[in-house]
């Protein structure tokens, strides 16, 4: 199992044994066949879930190369699945970013990268996109990103309120987006 180094074994066994107390708190009973594994199970799959809290995703950033090009660049439907912080259900959808270079660009997979790296934590909606235009204006130094996320919320869908066809969709603008809503258009036109 990929883990956290820090986890344990004492910390892996009281883990599971929380998740054996909850499997009989539904009412099921753990010992039957098709539970007997579910613990490690569900231990080794939030491991995987979290991945994003074992890197800096902005470090995906980092290598760049000069080219002249001062245009808009757009990387969109970066698909994303992460865990509601609230309730520990998934939440999924896409990604777009749109960025203009100033003097520096990344390649189109560090921005999959930089994806992850946010979405696999317990995450909301408003921060996850926050996070990555942040990182990518911070790290590039950009004249401008828009980041617009558009997602699925198991948490209202599947549960609670249950509206199956809902979805949610943020935005966060930096530098040239924040003053031109001619370049937010342009952008947006271009998702289409």
């Amino acid at each position: 199992m990929k883990h956290n180094p820090n986890l344990n074994n004492s910390q892996i066994e009281q883990t599971m044994s929380g998740i054996r107390q909850l499997i009989n708190a539904c009412g099921e009973d753990v010992s039957r066949d098709g539970l007997q594994e579910t613990p490690y199970r569900v231990l080794k799959a939030f491991m995987e879930y979290t991945e994003g809290y074992r890197e800096e995703p902005k470090e995906h950033l980092r290598k760049t190369f000069d080219v002249d090009h001062n245009e808009l660049v757009i990387v969109k439907d970066i698909e994303f699945n992460s865990m509601c912080e609230h309730h520990f259900a998934p939440f999924y959808g896409r990604i777009h970013i749109g960025y203009i270079p100033d003097d520096k660009v990344t390649g189109l997979s560090k921005f999959g990268r930089l994806v992850d790296g946010y979405a696999k934590r317990f995450q909301v909606q408003e921060r996850l996109t926050t996070q990555i235009a942040n990182a990518i204006d911070e790290e590039l130094s950009p004249q401008g990103v828009m980041v617009v996320v558009e997602a699925q919320h198991m948490c209202m869908c599947g549960r609670g309120i249950k509206k199956s066809t809902s979805s949610t969709t943020t935005s966060a603008v930096r530098g040239e987006f924040e003053n031109s809503a001619q370049l937010r258009n342009e952008f947006l036109s271009l998702l289409k």
